[in-house]
Parts: structure tokens; sequence; C-alpha cells
């Protein structure tokens, strides 16, 4: 068992580190699991939740909003970045499945962007291939080569 003064101590903590960048579950567990009590822990990430400073679903649409303004990705790409955080494989599925048609939007304008990029150095056929290992949908690469 712990005191309130320990418990205390250790969720401003954990919160400073969250509010310092938003956090996932995992994260604040890899973090702190060797330097805090695991039973303090739990409850502090119990805590977290029921306060709303942890929520893997806001996270998850936080940072895909963010990917979509800064980055060009593929949708497999933005799942990976997701799992590397150590969040639910179902739940990034979930969000990926309800937010569809604005991911794949988002996908084809990347792929574009890239092609667009990349067209003074790359013929069309390297950039397929570059933006198939970097996993674009077929049928992203292709809209975006006949519109071209």
């Amino acid at each position: 068992m712990y005191t309130i003064e320990e418990f205390d101590k250790e969720k401003t903590r954990i919160v400073k580190y969250v509010l310092y960048q938003k956090r996932t579950e995992q994260e604040i567990r890899k973090k702190f699991s060797s330097a805090i009590d695991k039973e303090m822990l739990e409850d502090i990430i119990e805590y977290l939740k029921e306060a709303k400073y942890i929520n893997d679903e806001e996270f998850i649409e936080k940072t895909v909003a963010n990917f979509m303004l800064l980055k060009n990705l593929s949708m497999k790409e933005i799942q990976y970045k997701l799992m590397a955080k150590g969040l639910d494989k179902k739940v990034i599925e979930q969000y990926m499945f309800e937010h569809r048609e604005e991911l794949e939007q988002y996908e084809i304008q990347s792929a574009k962007n890239i092609l667009d990029k990349k067209l003074l150095a790359m013929d069309l056929l390297q950039i397929k291939q570059y933006l198939l290992r970097k996993g674009y949908k077929i049928e992203a690469i292709n809209q975006v080569r006949d519109n071209n």
C-alpha cells in the first residue's frame, strides 16, 4: 500500500508529464512502470482517465488531425505511427473505419503532394514504387497518376 501523500506526489508528476504533451496510457505505463509501484500506477492511470487527462480515442483524433495538417502520409503509415504509441489496434481500426472517406481523400492528396514534389527528380514508375513502399493504396496512386 501507499500513502495519500505518495499518491499525490506521483500523480502530480504524471499530470505534468501529460500536460506537457498529450500522452497515451501506454506511454505513461512505459515511462513510469519502473519508478512507481504497480498498484499506485494503475490507480493514477484510473484517476487520469476519469479526470479526462488521458483518452486514447481523443488522442487518436488529435494526432491524425495533426498528421493531416503537417505531413504527407499513407493511411498505413498513420496506423503504424498510432500503434507505435501503444494504442489498441482495435481502437485505431475503428477510428480508421469511421473516418475512411476523409482519410482516403487525405491519402490521395498526400500522394499528389509527393508526386508533385518528386516529379523533378524521379520518373513516374519510381514515384509509384516509392508510394507503394510507403503504404499508399494502388487506387490512390493510380488516381493521382491519371490526373497528372
